[in-house]
Order: C-alpha cells, then sequence, then structure tokens
C-alpha cells in the first residue's frame, strides 16, 4: 500500500550534496516525490511502500554525505498525492534557521582532476564541487543558492550548466562550480600593479624561488608568501610587515615534507589533513628554518586548501601527470602569513591589496572571484584531550556550537584582544571568525561589519546584547550603541565569569560547578585587575571563591610587554626589591621601578596569572622585553619541555584562609636558579600541583565534582597536561575548551550563554 510522508532534515544540509544524496537514495527505493531546500534545511515529500520509506528514513543518517551535519529528522504521515517521479525542487523562502557551510579544503576527487591533463579542469585554479571548496566566505544570505554568492556574476557555460542541473553529478547545484571557460580568472601583477603576461602560477613561483614576496588571493583573505628555507626572504618579510619575533607558519604539500622538521604523529596527520585544513602546532626537530619561529619549540604548519596554493606546490614539483608526486618529499615550503599589515583586518579585494600590501609584496597572484566575508586561517594544537583551538576561523565558522538550552536570541560582543563575537538562534550559537585585538580603528570597524553580516546570513534579530565588564572596551561601546539602537537590554559579563561560562556552554553543563581562570588580565567586580581564579559558577551567577595572590604591575600595562617588570614585582613581593637596580642595571627605569613598587605609585596590584609566567620568565632571564603578547610565557613553556620531568618544589605554594594562593616560595626559588630549563620545568611543575591543592579544597568545601579550565594560559600544553592528571586522579571532572580557544577568542560564547541564562 503506498503511503506518504513529509520529512524535515535540519543540520548543516545545504551546500553539502545533500540534495543530490536524497534523489539517489528515493531513485534506488524506487520512490517518488522532491526534495528542497528551505529556510530551516532539507524539505522532503515522498511516497512509496512503507518499508522502502522506512528504509529511506534509516539511511537519510546512516549514509549521509561526509561534510553534512544532522541535528535532526522529523517525519510524519501525510494524505499521497499521486507523485510519479522523484525530483529535486526549486528552494522554498521563509525565515532561516538553517546555516551556511564552512570553507573546506580540496577533495580527492577534485585533486585528481586538477592534475589530469585530459580533464577540462586541469590546471583549473576554481575547481570545487558539492563536497569541497568555499561556502562561508562568498555567500551573503541564505538560501545557499548560487545568486547569493560571489559567484552570482559568472554565467555557467553549457557543459557546467549540465553539471549543476544533473543530480547523478556530484556537481549538481555545486554553487561555486565553474570551469576555465566560464569561472573567474587568474592574474599575476607586478609589484607595480602591472599585469603580467604567461602564466600566473609560473609568474608567482618563480618571484618566491628568486626570494621574493608574493601577496596570494586565498579563501577569506590574501596571504604573504615568501620561501621558507630561504633566510633571507623571511627576514625581509618579517621587515617588511614589521613583525619581528612573531612565528610564522609553514605551507608544504604533504606530512612527508614537513619530516625533516617537525614531528608529526597520527593525531598531528590526521589534524592536518582534516577538510578544515588548520595550522597546527607541531614540536620542532632539530632541523631548523631559519627566523620562522625564533626561540619557540613549536612549528605552524598546514597543508594546501586551495587550488592555486596545490597548483604552486605542482608547478614547483616540475608539473607531474597524476598525485602520485604527492607521495614523495616535495622541496619547496613556502610561509603563508595573514595579509593584515599592522594588525589590522586580513586583506580581501584586489584594490586594497594594491593599495595597503604597496612596499610589502613583491607581486600579486589573484583573481576576480569576491571574498564576502573575512576568515582568518584557524590554529589548532594537539592535547590528550584532542585538537584545541588556538584560533578558531577558516574551516570552523559559520558552524553552530549546539546549547543545552533554547531562549531568546543574544548577541555577545566579546573581550577587547583576540576579539569573536557570537548569536545565539535557538539552541545554537554562532561564534564569528577570528576578529583580532581591537587596538586600532579598522579592527573596530572589521567588528561591526562581522556583527552586520552575522546577523544578515542567519536573519535573526537579537533580544539581548552581552558584552565585557570593562567599560573601556570598543566592543563594550558598541554594545552600548547597538543595545540603544536596538532598544533592548544589555548584560555586562565579568571577564573570567564569560572564560567559564563558555567551557560550560560547550559541555552542555547547566548545573553549578567549579571554574578556574587563568589569563593575562580580565576588568574585576571590585574594579581590580583580575586574572587567577577559582569560582563557582551557576548560570548567570557566580561566586569569587579564590584569586591568585596579587603581584604589582610597575609601569601599569608596560609591565605586561616587559617581563623584567614583572620580575621585579616578584624580588619585591619576595622581601628582595633592593636587589632590583643591580639585577637589572641594564634597564634604565630599575631604580624607578623599585621606587614604584615600595610607594605604590603606578604599580596596581593584579591577581593575573599570566604575569606570574612573565615573572618566571624575566627571573629566569628568558626575557626582559617581550616581541608580542605570550611570547615570554611561549618561551617558558618551550623552554620546561626540553629538561624533561622535574619534581613540583615541596612547599612551593601557601593556601590562606581566605582562599588566596600563595606563590611566592615558588618564585623565591626561581631568583637564584643557575640552570633556567630547570627552573622553568620546576615552575610549571609546582604551578600545575599547587593549583590541583587548591582546586580540590574549594571541591570539597563547596561539594562540587566538575572543574571547568579557561582563560588563556590553558593555551599551555604542559601546564594543562599536568594539571588534568592531579585533578582527574583526585577524582574531579574536568572539562576543557574544545569548540572554541580557552582564552578570549571563546569569550564572546561564554557572554552569550550567561545572558541567556539572565534572561531564561
Amino acid at each position: 500500500m503506498i503511503q506518504a510522508r513529509h520529512i524535515r532534515v535540519s543540520g548543516l544540509v545545504q551546500g553539502v550534496g545533500f540534495r543530490p544524496f536524497v534523489w539517489r537514495l528515493a531513485k534506488e527505493l524506487d520512490l517518488a516525490g522532491w526534495v528542497r531546500n528551505d529556510a530551516a534545511g532539507v524539505e522532503i515529500a515522498v511516497e512509496g511502500e512503507a518499508d522502502q520509506l522506512d528504509a529511506l528514513l534509516r539511511r537519510l543518517e546512516g549514509e549521509a554525505p561526509a561534510p553534512a551535519r544532522i541535528d535532526r529528522v522529523q517525519a510524519e504521515t501525510v494524505p499521497a498525492v499521486g507523485s510519479c517521479d522523484f525530483v529535486i525542487a526549486e528552494s522554498g523562502a521563509g525565515k532561516m534557521a538553517t546555516a551556511i557551510g564552512h570553507d573546506t579544503g580540496l577533495c580527492g576527487d577534485c585533486l585528481r582532476e586538477l592534475f589530469d591533463p585530459a580533464g577540462r579542469r586541469w590546471r583549473h585554479a576554481f575547481i570545487t564541487c558539492t563536497h569541497c571548496g568555499p561556502r562561508y566566505t562568498l555567500s551573503r544570505r541564505l538560501p545557499y543558492d548560487r545568486a547569493n554568492t560571489s559567484l552570482a556574476d559568472f554565467a555557467l557555460c553549457l557543459d557546467c550548466a549540465n553539471e549543476y542541473e544533473n543530480p547523478a553529478d556530484r556537481r549538481f547545484h555545486a554553487e561555486p562550480i565553474c570551469c576555465p571557460q566560464c569561472g573567474p580568472q587568474l592574474q599575476y601583477l607586478a609589484a607595480d600593479g602591472e599585469a603580467q603576461a604567461g602564466d600566473p602560477i609560473s609568474n608567482a613561483l618563480a618571484v618566491l624561488r628568486a626570494g621574493g614576496i608574493v601577496a596570494i588571493k586565498g579563501l577569506g583573505g590574501f596571504h604573504l608568501a615568501c620561501d621558507a628555507r630561504n633566510a633571507d626572504a623571511v627576514a625581509e618579510l618579517r621587515r617588511r610587515k614589521n613583525r619581528e619575533e612573531k612565528p610564522f607558519a609553514v605551507m608544504a604539500a604533504n606530512v612527508a615534507s614537513l619530516a625533516g622538521y617537525a614531528v608529526v604523529d597520527a593525531e598531528a596527520a590526521t589534524c592536518l589533513s582534516a577538510t578544515e585544513r588548520p595550522i597546527v602546532l607541531l614540536p620542532k626537530r632539530k632541523l631548523e628554518l631559519p627566523g620562522i619561529a625564533p626561540g619557540l619549540q613549536w612549528l605552524g604548519a598546514l597543508l594546501p586548501a586551495t587550488p592555486i596554493q596545490w597548483l604552486l606546490l605542482h608547478e614547483a614539483a616540475g608539473r607531474p601527470a597524476g598525485t602520485a608526486w604527492l607521495d614523495e618529499p616535495q622541496d619547496l615550503l613556502l610561509v603563508m602569513t595573514s595579509a593584515n599589515p599592522g594588525g589590522e583586518p586580513l586583506v580581501i579585494d584586489n584594490a586594497e591589496a594594491l593599495q595597503r600590501l604597496a612596499g610589502i609584496a613583491d607581486g600579486y597572484l589573484l583573481h576576480d572571484r569576491a571574498i564576502v566575508a573575512r576568515c582568518d586561517d584557524s590554529v589548532l594544537r594537539q592535547s590528550a584531550s584532542g585538537p584545541a583551538f588556538i584560533r578558531r576561523a577558516r574551516g570552523y565558522t559559520p558552524t553552530p556550537i549546539k546549547l543545552a538550552t533554547s531562549g531568546p536570541s543574544v548577541l555577545a560582543l566579546g573581550a577587547g584582544l583576540k576579539n569573536t563575537v557570537c548569536f545565539t538562534r535557538g539552541d545554537e550559537a554562532f561564534v564569528s571568525a577570528h576578529i583580532g585585538d581591537l587596538d586600532n580603528a579598522t579592527t573596530v570597524a572589521f567588528l561591526d561589519e562581522t556583527v552586520h553580516h552575522l546577523q544578515h546570513i542567519l536573519q535573526v534579530k537579537p533580544r539581548v546584547i552581552a558584552c565585557d565588564l570593562h567599560p573601556d572596551f570598543p566592543s563594550t561601546r558598541l554594545a552600548q550603541a547597538l543595545a540603544e539602537e536596538w532598544q533592548m537590554p544589555l548584560v555586562p559579563v565579568q571577564h573570567h565569569h564569560a572564560h567559564i561560562a563558555a567551557v560550560a556552554a560547550e559541555h552542555g553543563v547547566v548545573t553549578p560547578l567549579l571554574g578556574l581562570a587563568l589569563d593575562g588580565i580580565g576588568h574585576g567586580s571590585d574594579g581590580t585587575a583580575w586574572g587567577g581564579e577559582l569560582l563557582r559558577v551557576d548560570g548567570a551567577q557566580y561566586q569569587r571563591l579564590g584569586h591568585l595572590a596579587p603581584l604589582q604591575l610597575p609601569g601599569g600595562d608596560r609591565a605586561a610587554r616587559e617581563p623584567w617588570r614583572m620580575a621585579a614585582a616578584a624580588l619585591h613581593a619576595c622581601g628582595r626589591g633592593e636587589e632590583i637596580p643591580q639585577r637589572f642595571a641594564h634597564q634604565a627605569a630599575a631604580a624607578t621601578v623599585e621606587k614604584m613598587l615600595v610607594s605604590g605609585f603606578n604599580a596596581p596590584a593584579t591577581s593575573s596569572a599570566g604575569r606570574l609566567f612573565d615573572a618566571a620568565a624575566g627571573l629566569l632571564g628568558l626575557r626582559d622585553v617581550a616581541a608580542y603578547e605570550g611570547q615570554a610565557a611561549m618561551l617558558l613553556e618551550g623552554l620546561a619541555t626540553t629538561a624533561g620531568p622535574v619534581a613540583p618544589l615541596a612547599d612551593g605554594w601557601k593556601l590562606s584562609n581566605d582562599g588566596q594562593l600563595d606563590l611566592r616560595p615558588l618564585l623565591l626559588s626561581l631568583m637564584d636558579e643557575k640552570e633556567p630549563a630547570v627552573g622553568a620545568a620546576r615552575f610549571h611543575a609546582t604551578l600545575a600541583a599547587a593549583l590541583a591543592a587548591w582546586t580540590l579544597a574549594a571541591a570539597r568545601r563547596e561539594d562540587l565534582d566538575t572543574v571547568a579550565l579557561g582563560g588563556g594560559c590553558f593555551l599551555n600544553q604542559l601546564l594543562l597536561d599536568d594539571l588534568r592528571q592531579h585533578l582527574t586522579v583526585a577524582g574531579l571532572t574536568v572539562l576543557e575548551a574544545a569548540r572554541v580557544p580557552p582564552g578570549d577568542g571563546g569569550i564572546s560564547l561564554g557572554q552569550a550563554w550567561v545572558a541567556l541564562h539572565t534572561e531564561c
């Protein structure tokens, strides 16, 4: 007997080949009806025998295309209308409740076509299909149809149109579909902006081989590239970009090409090869790439994501046919760094590139397909609990994070550094790509641009706005302006509360838990600078149970950039302040800093764990002045890994009755340490042991058995792994950031979670 079902599938089911997948299943099962995209996801009307309909429902979830993510399948029995065929119908309209897919690297099928001289897309720089390529970065609105992307201006040729309309073809409704005859065009320009004759890929490679710097248009913005094995080219890129010591990432054709420079275990290889193509931090080998990651023990590496990147490596290999060449190490390693001079937003437009990158690039490899949404490379690090984000952007945005509760839509504006924003829609949270530090006007403008773009593509109007408690962050000021303009409540959220709430949100915890928040600085509810906090968190409420014993910040914010000042603060706190002028005689301000610490003038106190790391690095002589944020702590961690396991210092800390964790005994031990590597290792081991004892004592008092670890200090893998071990062995459930970074890049998610609970 013929029956009929109406089926709705929600999740990431648009732009991933889901409709042709349904069409093929329906044909195979001899079913009639239709499938289409609509505002909520994918809608299916189907008729046939009951057992075949049941088989369709089972296979929808069990055999969905790899890029798809099914959140829910709802089916109801409806009257049959006598359909005699199964077709793919036009997209429906309505209020959007679905999402645009994330950008992915080239799939294996497209890669084989790219290097097949007999194929019509041989060396086509924009090859893609429903299983790979750009999505988010070229989408202007939902539904995800070609007319709503930056490919709308490129009319399909007859061959591409036939593929696009054929449900049996893997390019059926692949919205960025094109070929050399009808798609965007690649072009190479010289430094003066003049177009160069010849093959653009060959021209770009010639400049790179000669030690030049090339601006390359990617998926979410431009990269600046140079030969990573050419120390002079790397040094020149640093000089032109004004990036003294901050590490660069390198791109290789395959894992084998990295073998001499980094340790790539099975987990790291899987992460590198993932369709999202993130940058992955890898332990260095002894063979050094000069100037790439100076002083650090890790190398950031990524594999090609775009056809253009593959073509450059293919050209360098001599244009071999097929893909067998990818099984062998290749000699070309490229620095791939974001083209954002001066810490400003990524360059995405051709004319903008010629203007903003003038004097930096020796040439431009670009094309005429517009980038709609800026999206930087994602950065991951392997941990014992799996991959962890350092920066969440391309390949992962705008994939939503499922929440344990639903409520009114919230817009959260994030923090002042490593900013992201977050929208909630029902029980989903959409965290933006990395925006950056809001310390210049163009990045603040990018923040505003991101808010409006995300709101537009999600088609959601927030009912609540959340922001950081700090009144002077540009994100706070924008939140205040939007709340006034849109006439809606504003919820300020304490910085460390948001760190812990972000971890709770992604793990779906709605019951009280302990939170250990360690970072550089956050505005406390008492107006002081917090940064090493033990909290009890229950949704929208938190209680400060304890904090690190404070150190002074001689010179205020300047102390965060000059670890020697924090070392001086440690000496003063340990009763050895008179040693400051002699110990730091090479610093002109040493005597002045001693006086600041004694008088308290311009030397506010902070409980910051980040400044504790700076103090340790300064005491061990690793760094007097940091070239970039977090450098001293990264150097300290790297040095500690070279010493091997070191036992924690007995009696290296004190716990006070008011909840303070005093680490002065540990700092005192570093002041006369003759072996910096051993001192660095002892610092990490003792800090982990002290934090564990502090947390366990609070867990017993509060009768809680779950602790969330949040804040930028938990990017330190050595500390995190050791602390996790201590806490787990003691019986606590440990929650860590996994879907967003533990630092300020995850703050917006935590703010949204707190605001959602405030409104609920």
